[in-house]
């Protein structure tokens, strides 16, 4: 009996905190149905007021991102949220961090008048967000701010190449205003990860951050592949050659740099496609490795017979081809650090693999062509006649 008792008091706590959950969640529905369903015709002049097939979705505490996309890959965005003083900001990050990111903040003075200016985010300290600049796509409808009771609203629109899909958001709110248009510090801010194909957004600082992860592979693939396994099936192949073995060496090493940098690769093409950043340098020379490794694969299949006369002219181009490779990844690894703002560790631990690599290389010629120059030169004999 005692063991019924505590299994029916179980199930019965199970059913209250079942309903409490679903009542908070039918809570903050019907809270956010009550914010989408104001009329913004009412007080925001078209195309702000009168948006068609608009998205209307909480985002991060009462921020509320209305926003409409067309088939032009014209975006109109609407951003609201409770406001008493300062100022409120939302901006479009490459990989979602504030550096690098562009932003639209807006804000209503003292004195009633509404202000909303785009700021390029180019250090962490207010010296270094600059006013009136960013790289934010907008088309010529002026973007505009109004207060309406105690709520304040953001509209801007902008016009992107391709569509919008996945794109890190921050969000950021501080009650001093703006001094002479610099930014006070915030007091608040986040990081969402927004999909504007579907309206739905997770809270990057909240869950596990999947496309950093995914960046961090892309990186480790890429080093591995092009930086690490391919040049050492390099050295095998060009120092190692009175090794028995050595041709097994070139080939395992090589194969499994092209599967590493051919993953890393169709990772990267993923990351393209998820956060919509465009980085041509980076995906240009990452394409022309790949192609590169794919031609020294066929090579692997096409290669002649010692004795075949063609057999040098696929040295040359095994050889070189090789070696454009490598230096174009080794350029495109360093980039891609670049571009993705990797810590002192990344670079540290990338500059100690390839000066190590360089060292070897030198240290491994310099004694193959010592040995050159110590090995006799055989004059050819001729026989005598006996007299």
């Amino acid at each position: 009996m005692a063991m019924i008792s505590r299994l029916l008091m179980s199930f019965f706590i199970m059913l209250i905190s079942l309903a409490w959950h679903k009542g908070l969640v039918m809570g903050v529905d019907e809270d956010a149905k009550a914010l989408c369903s104001v009329n913004l015709a009412q007080f925001l002049p078209p195309p702000y007021g009168g948006l068609e097939n608009m998205v209307c979705q909480p985002v991060w505490n009462s921020f509320l991102l209305r926003y409409s996309q067309t088939k032009d890959n014209v975006v109109t965005i609407v951003l609201s949220t409770v406001y008493t003083t300062g100022w409120v900001g939302m901006g479009f990050s490459r990989d979602g961090k504030m550096i690098n990111s562009s932003c639209m903040v807006g804000w209503v003075n003292p004195e009633g008048q509404g202000k909303i200016r785009q700021y390029y985010v180019e250090g962490l300290t207010p010296s270094k967000i600059k006013p009136e600049k960013g790289e934010l796509p907008l088309t010529n409808v002026p973007p505009l701010v109004y207060l309406q009771g105690a709520t304040i609203y953001l509209a801007f629109q902008l016009k992107y190449p391709n569509r919008l899909k996945n794109q890190p958001i921050l969000l950021a709110f501080a009650t001093k205003y703006p001094h002479h248009h610099h930014l006070t510090v915030h007091d608040d801010k986040t990081t969402i990860l927004f999909d504007f194909s579907s309206g739905n957004s997770f809270d990057v600082s909240a869950r596990p951050n999947d496309y950093t992860s995914s960046r961090k592979t892309h990186g480790v693939l890429g080093i591995l592949g092009w930086g690490l396994f391919c040049p050492f099936g390099a050295i095998f192949a060009r120092y190692l050659k009175n090794q028995k073995s050595w041709y097994y060496f070139h080939v395992s090493a090589q194969f499994i740099g092209f599967i590493l940098g051919l993953a890393g690769v169709v990772l990267g093409l993923q990351l393209h496609n998820k956060l919509q950043v465009h980085i041509p340098a980076h995906e240009g020379i990452g394409i022309l490795v790949l192609v590169l490794s794919i031609l020294q694969v066929l090579a692997f299949f096409l290669r002649p017979d010692r004795d075949s006369k063609y057999r040098k002219c696929w040295n040359l181009y095994h050889g070189w081809v090789g070696r454009i490779a490598l230096f174009f990844a080794a350029i495109n690894i360093v980039l891609g650090m670049h571009y993705a703002g990797a810590g002192e560790g990344w670079k540290i631990g990338y500059g100690f693999l390839l000066g190590t690599i360089m060292l070897v290389c030198i240290v491994l010629e310099t004694l193959l062509r010592l040995k050159k120059l110590d090995e006799p030169t055989h004059l050819p004999t001729y026989p005598m006649n006996s007299i």
